[in-house]
Parts: C-alpha cells; structure tokens; sequence
C-alpha cells in the first residue's frame, strides 16, 4: 500500500466525524456476525459429521486450537480484511471524485473539516518570500488570503505586460504553487522557463495565466480557475487591479520600475506608486476586514512589502481590522535594497512611509549559526532601539532561518511559530 503510517493515523484526528459512523460499522458487522454465529452453532450441534466430512470440518474450524486461540485469529484476520476492504473501496469508488489524484480520502477530510476551522490569515507580499510564509502556513488552515503586489515589471511578467497590458503574473504563480495541492510534476510545469525561441525566458506558469485571462476574460476569474486547476488551498488576490508603477528616489534621483530599483546599489531614500490614484482592490479589502490574522512580510522590504502598503485605503483597511498584525523581519539583508539592516532600520523605513501602522507582533531571527551566501548580512535584533520604535507590539525572536538557505525563512518554523505563538498564545 503506498499509503503510510502517518496517513492512516490521520483518520484518528478529532473533529473528522468519522470514528462514530467506523465504530457503528463494526458494531454493525459484529452483530451480523453474531447472528450467523448462532445459526452455525444450531447446524453443528444438530448435524453430524463422519469420516472425511467430519475431519474436513474440525480442520477447518480449526478445533485442533484452543478456542481463544481460534478466536483471536479469526478476529484479526476479520479486522485486516476489513481495513484492506476499506482502503480499497476508497481507491476503486472514491479514488476518481478526489482532487489531486495522490491524495487520500482522509487527506480530503482533514482538509475540509479541520483546515477549514484554521485562523483566517491575510499575508501581504511577494516575491519569494511570501510564497514561503504560504507554503508553511497552508498545513495549519484553509483560510488563507495572499495579497500580492502588482508593481513587478522585470523578466518574463515585465514583458507580458508591456506587450499585452495584464498584471504582472510572477509573484502570483509563485503563490499559487506554494498553496497548490498538486503533484509534484504539476508545480514543475508551472515553473519551467523556456531556453529557446520566442517564448525565452517565459515561465510555463506565466503564459497559463496570461491564456487563462485571455480565456475568462477577467484577470480575477483567471486566478479563480487556475486555483481551481492545481486545487489551491485558499486565495490569491492582486493588492490593486490598476496598472502601477514603482517610483523609488535614489541618491537624489527618481528610478522607475521595481526591476531597476534594487540595480542602484545604493540607499533607497523614498519608494512611491505612480498613478497615485490607484484604489484597493475590493476582494482584498474584504479579506482584511474578515481575517483574524494579518502578516505581512517577509519579503523585500522596498519592492515586495511597501508597494502592497502605500495601495491607496490599504492602511485604512488595516486599521479598521480587528485582526491580529504581525511583521515578519527578514533572516538577511538584501542586496541593492536593505544592506546591512537591523530590525529597527526595517521598522524605521515602514514608519516614514505608512503612517502608524498598527503591529500586534513582530517576528525577528534568533538563530544567528547560519550565514547567509552571496554577500548578504544577517539582520540583527537590536532590541532596546527595535522596542523604542515600536513601543507597542510584543517582540518574538524565534528561530525561523532555513539552514540550507540560511537567506530564506523556513516555512515550517515560521508557520509554526505564527499558529503557536501568536494564534493560539
């Protein structure tokens, strides 16, 4: 059976309303059992057996044995049949109804029953970083709402929107393979670049997305399909559906375009959306004002992070929630964008462009064993400096750093410490 053990212990998970209906099948069948046991009992002490007929009889009964002997063998024998039955059944009848052809009937269950009772979280980001925060925190509920930024413009999602004017899909197909549900070939697919012709340099995921509007007709109908094919486990919502750009000033002059900003290798003074008319998109004000936990982060700080906040209502909608704020500080520093940044160099560049912003929680890395590659720095947590910044929220330092990508979060360790620690604390 390719099923393992842990899989099978998830059918003991409180709350699946399963175990009752199991325990009236097999009371059911015992008491089957019981009847044909006392029928039986009736033809064999009524009949007779001689000869072969009656040795044929005793062997197969198996009176040669104690009866508790015989008792417990024909009980087990009677419980693996059943459960084999049972594993079966789900395959043959079952197996085609179930989305994401490699899950199990009782992953199906869990999902629905259990996920579905999760937090209700809106993570605010992009990039990596916010597919990583997804990937982690899919295993602890299904009402999850990813707000992505739209100001991407560089690569394969730079050049479908100049050429044919949708929002940038990158930052979105990540979140979408980071909730998808799918094999791993599926999620492969998604992010395979063409090396060759004139599709170099486009991720397969990309041009989906882009056929998928095309398709529907909507940019928002199209990330509901794709959701629907690789059986996401929540949403996907753009912060805003208007074209934008990210402005950025550096060293006295104004940079256009996300792509570009990080490129000036030198200290970013002020980042700003051009049209600065651009409105909220509805369905992500909705899931801010129903979440029960917002995150934001982490994710570069300038081009990920700020452009999702400066969405003109966004801050209003994230005051008015009556939801949990926590930020995640990033492990390292990034390069072209927040070079040898403490936690406090990350607090201070959130309070000179969103005023007030509300934080219950800030998140920061204890585990300092790793460094980060490529010249990057790890973040330091300098606490009394970080606290006199944000007085208010209560700081957790928690190792949250992934070894072998010592820049990157964990997605494990960073759910984990989000469930436990600020959810259920």
């Amino acid at each position: 059976m390719p099923d393992n053990p842990r899989r099978w212990l998830r059918w003991l998970t409180p709350g699946l309303y399963v175990k009752r209906w199991l325990l009236l099948l097999m009371v059911s069948i015992l008491l089957i059992d019981l009847g044909i046991a006392y029928l039986l009992r009736g033809i064999y002490e009524t009949s007779s057996f001689h000869g072969e007929t009656g040795r044929l009889v005793a062997n197969l009964t198996l009176q040669f044995l104690p009866r508790e002997v015989r008792a417990l063998l024909f009980g087990g024998l009677g419980v693996a049949l059943l459960g084999f039955s049972f594993y079966m059944l789900q395959r043959s009848i079952l197996g085609p109804f179930l989305p994401g052809g490699a899950r199990s009937l009782a992953d199906v269950l869990y999902s629905n029953r259990i996920m579905s009772r999760g937090p209700r979280v809106v993570a605010i980001g992009g990039g990596h970083g916010l597919s990583t925060l997804l990937r982690g925190l899919k295993e602890y509920t299904g009402n999850l709402s990813a707000v992505v930024t739209v100001a991407d413009d560089g690569g394969s999602s730079g050049r479908l929107r100049e050429e044919f004017r949708i929002l940038p899909p990158g930052d979105i197909r990540q979140c979408l393979i980071a909730l998808a549900d799918a094999e791993p070939l599926v999620k492969d697919l998604f992010d395979h670049r063409f090396k060759e012709g004139s599709f170099k340099g486009h991720s397969f995921g990309n041009l989906f997305i882009m056929a998928m509007a095309d398709i529907t007709g909507n940019f928002e109908h199209a990330l509901r399909e794709s959701g629907r094919v690789l059986a996401v486990r929540g949403a996907i919502i753009p912060s805003t559906l208007h074209d934008v750009t990210l402005v950025a000033s550096v060293n006295g002059s104004m940079v256009e375009g996300e792509s570009k900003i990080p490129k000036q290798n030198a200290p970013i003074s002020q980042v700003f959306l051009k049209p600065d008319n651009a409105e909220l998109n509805p369905e992500a004000a909705m899931a801010i004002m129903n979440a029960e936990v917002i995150v934001i982060g982490p994710g570069s700080l300038y081009t990920s992070i700020l452009p999702n906040l400066m969405v003109p209502g966004m801050m209003h909608a994230i005051k008015a929630s009556p939801a949990l704020k926590v930020f995640v500080v990033n492990v390292a520093s990034q390069h072209g964008e927040t070079d040898n940044f403490n936690v406090s160099d990350y607090l201070r560049v959130l309070a000179d462009h969103v005023e007030q912003l509300p934080l219950d929680f800030i998140v920061v890395n204890s585990n300092l064993n790793h460094m980060p590659t490529g010249g990057q720095s790890q973040v330091i947590f300098d606490f009394q400096e970080a606290q006199r910044m944000e007085p208010r929220a209560r700081f957790i330092a928690a190792d949250v750093v992934n070894t072998r990508i010592p820049s990157h979060h964990d997605p494990e360790k960073l759910s984990k410490v989000l469930i436990k620690r600020v959810w259920e604390a």
